[in-house]
């Protein structure tokens, strides 16, 4: 696999992921709440859908995502509903004052498994990401290669490509942290990300391939 390839396809895959979806929203929510340097537990759980996710397209099943309706339909909802779980949870808990929320929610207290796990189904919960990864390897695989040390490379270049924009996201969330110690702002942050959660689960539950 030549640098020209790698290049190549880190930067379509960077760009992939930078734009704003569930995932980076959520990185910039934990961002804001816990600090960049917490979140990095989010961006592992992140990290290992992708690989999960990369994986699954590298060993050919994401075939069969696009070939089962069905299939598609499950891990589709099943990430949809998820993400309307979460958004309400974060609306619900606008109700309490900012002080209390960033109190509860300081890194010392915070469950930083449920941090990660919280990452890794918002992540895993997207099968388009899957598709992608499927329709987008073979184009930068070369068949007259070893597979496995090429898919390496790429599945590799992914989870680096996820940590990286997620804490890109996280950071800027921590510089906008201060905005959680303000009531009424803090609230109304909540309430803002909330609705944009939910609103990524109903656009994830009535999207197509």
């Amino acid at each position: 696999m030549s640098l020209e390839l790698i290049i190549t396809f880190s930067f379509a895959v960077f760009i992939t992921s930078i734009i704003p979806g569930p995932s980076m929203l959520l990185a910039l929510t934990h961002g804001m709440q816990y600090g960049a340097k917490k979140t990095i537990i989010s961006a592992l759980g992140n990290v290992s859908a992708t690989c999960l996710q990369a994986l699954i397209s590298v060993v050919g099943l994401g075939a069969l995502l696009v070939a089962s309706e069905t299939a598609f339909e499950v891990i589709k909802w099943a990430g949809a509903a998820y993400l309307v779980y979460m958004g309400v949870g974060l609306i619900r808990a606008s109700r309490a004052s900012a002080i209390d929320n960033v109190e509860s929610a300081s890194p010392k207290d915070v469950s930083l498994s449920k941090m990660y796990l919280q990452s890794f189904f918002v992540t895993a919960g997207n099968p388009k990401a899957i598709i992608f990864f499927g329709a987008v390897f073979p184009q930068f695989l070369n068949s007259e290669m070893p597979m496995a040390p090429q898919a390496i490379i790429l599945v590799g270049l992914c989870m680096v490509s996820a940590f990286v924009c997620f804490m890109l996201y996280a950071l800027a969330g921590q510089k906008a942290s201060f905005l959680f110690t303000t009531t009424s702002v803090g609230k109304y942050i909540k309430r803002v990300v909330g609705s944009a959660f939910i609103g990524s689960g109903v656009a994830l539950a009535f999207s197509s391939k």
